[in-house]
């Protein structure tokens, strides 16, 4: 299979450091150009990841013949914006999450594809790792009984003003940044979406009065899932999943260290010590290197991306309707 040639819009820290060095050991792909309105920023990063091609401009970049895929991990404002300009010009897009600023974006991004025929996807990379899918066969095998529950955090501790994570302009705040993971992984879990969900938003007029600490119930036709994420509070993670005959966590839930073995703590309730808790451990792998090469397969076979367009709604959705809900104080419809 002829490997897809990679174009990188804009040097973001997640990018160079992260999501580029773990494509660039996949089977499917290479990592080819990457782009940046500041070529200077582009030629370093260019240096520091071992990509052959540069460009001083995002449509530079999109002009090139020899760019078969886009990946676009630019603020989130210029998500949708950026990714149908690289449809219209005849790219394949893997937009990161979440994937707009609100379900109205998400839904033209989607005409965008239809329109052009390209394949386009969220690059949610929690989908493809084998732990995630682990943790959807045991649940979806009984293993902890009639799934009931679940409860998610995550945060860390920025108090930057100049950080885009906290200009509400460009889609900053907690909600949007890590919120979505809990969202993502209780929907892909239960199996469902949420009926109606109910929020609370702390805003930080420090920081462009984006959320800072949000919390949220998701009302699930057969369960309901809980979380709290916060950009100023220390960093942690955690996403455990209750049934009526036990319960199962994987240990590091959203960014499991690549390369290194991964946690699954099952356990199945008959103490509250853990007498009957056991660790299932999956081989290391970096989901960013699997997100990458799924993708690329998606392209050459004309298939079905990891996590496509309509997954990336419904996310939205949620989002849109935790915002909603901190606003009016009622439930909400997503």
């Amino acid at each position: 299979m002829q490997k897809v040639r990679w174009g990188v819009l804009g040097a973001a820290r997640i990018a160079t450091t992260k999501v580029i060095p773990a494509m660039q050991k996949g089977q499917l792909l290479e990592v080819t150009g990457i782009a940046s309105r500041d070529r200077a920023k582009a030629e370093k990063a260019a240096r520091q990841c071992g990509i052959p091609r540069t460009y001083g401009s995002y449509a530079e970049m999109l002009a090139d013949p020899e760019i078969d895929a886009i990946y676009n991990p630019l603020p989130n404002h210029l998500h949708v914006p950026l990714s149908i300009r690289a449809a219209e010009a005849g790219k394949h897009v893997l937009c990161e999450k979440p994937l707009g600023m609100n379900a109205a974006e998400v839904r033209e991004l989607i005409a965008a594809r239809d329109r052009t025929g390209v394949t386009m996807g969220e690059a949610f990379m929690v989908q493809t790792h084998p732990q995630w899918l682990r943790v959807v066969e045991l649940v979806r095998g009984g293993r902890i009984g009639q799934l009931r529950s679940a409860v998610g955090t995550f945060s860390y501790f920025k108090l930057d003003a100049d950080n885009i994570r906290n200009i509400r302009a460009y889609g900053g705040g907690a909600l949007m940044d890590i919120g979505c993971y809990p969202i993502k992984c209780a929907r892909m879990v239960f199996g469902q979406e949420p009926l109606r969900v109910s929020a609370s938003i702390v805003r930080d007029p420090r920081v462009d009065n984006v959320d800072v600490l949000t919390s949220a119930i998701l009302d699930f036709p057969s369960g309901q899932c809980v979380f709290t994420v916060s950009t100023q509070v220390q960093s942690q993670q955690s996403m455990g999943f209750y049934g009526s005959t036990g319960r199962i966590a994987p240990e590091i839930p959203f960014n499991a260290v690549p390369g290194e073995i991964s946690r699954i703590v099952i356990d199945d309730g008959r103490d509250v010590v853990g007498s009957g808790r056991v660790v299932e451990e999956i081989p290391p792998c970096d989901q960013y290197t699997i997100q990458g090469d799924l993708f690329s397969r998606a392209i050459r076979e004309r298939g079905q991306p990891p996590v496509p367009l309509e997954d990336a709604l419904l996310n939205m959705r949620v989002i849109d309707a935790v915002f909603r809900s901190a606003e009016t104080g009622q439930w909400e419809k997503p």
